[in-house]
């Protein structure tokens, strides 16, 4: 009997900033319906322990300035390296406000321009990633997020937005030790989750990450 894989979604309401957990929770329990998906906003979570028997985290994380405990940063880089998936969604990149784990994610957000209208395009040499099959460009209202890319283990950049006359980093994978990263910058609201085409993008990101 194949085992149902199991993932971990991190993210806050109560003290959200700008993403509330419970849209978003809604509708990737509605689109991951191969995986087990529990939903958390207790960063307790992120130890040895709390962690195990899960084949991915995905963080939607709003805590932009709150830095987590060095025994949670060295759990979480241990997970991944170890073999764990990770799937950072949107504002979930706010892990960065400790730097180990910001180059666990392979970028760094320095901003956005305001929310609007934004054209995606699957970057040439990433049409063969196995999270990029089938996904053709797509178009959706979005905050235009801006990235300083890791320049010690670049990720490969798998999708790209247009805006302001030039083209952005959209999502992008690597691996992680024995364990795999990707990032999707869509998320910003319910609405965002509901594209068809970025829904499977999701989904296959969650699979290849964590292996399922």
């Amino acid at each position: 009997m194949t085992r149902t894989a199991k993932a971990l979604l991190l993210g806050d309401q109560a003290h959200a900033a700008y993403h509330p957990l419970e849209p978003a929770e809604q509708e990737l329990r509605g689109m991951l319906t191969d995986m087990q998906v529990e939903a958390t906003e207790d960063y307790g979570c992120l130890s040895t322990e709390g962690l195990a028997g899960y084949d991915l985290l995905i963080s939607y994380s709003d805590l932009w300035r709150v830095k987590k405990s060095r025994g949670q940063v060295a759990a979480l880089l241990s997970y991944v390296s170890g073999g764990g998936g990770l799937l950072v969604v949107h504002n979930g990149i706010s892990l960065q406000a400790d730097p180990e784990l910001a180059q666990l994610i392979g970028g760094h957000f320095t901003g956005h321009p305001d929310y609007g209208p934004l054209a995606f395009s699957v970057k040439q040499d990433a049409e063969a990633h196995p999270v990029m099959e089938g996904i053709r460009a797509f178009a959706m209202d979005e905050e235009p997020y801006r990235f300083t890319m890791d320049p010690i283990g670049p990720a490969q950049i798998l999708l790209e937005y247009s805006h302001e006359g030039g083209s952005w980093p959209a999502a992008w994978a690597h691996e992680f030790g024995l364990g795999k990263v990707v990032y999707l910058m869509p998320g910003h609201h319910r609405q965002s989750f509901r594209h068809p085409e970025y829904r499977r993008l999701i989904v296959q990101a969650a699979a290849w990450a964590s292996n399922a």
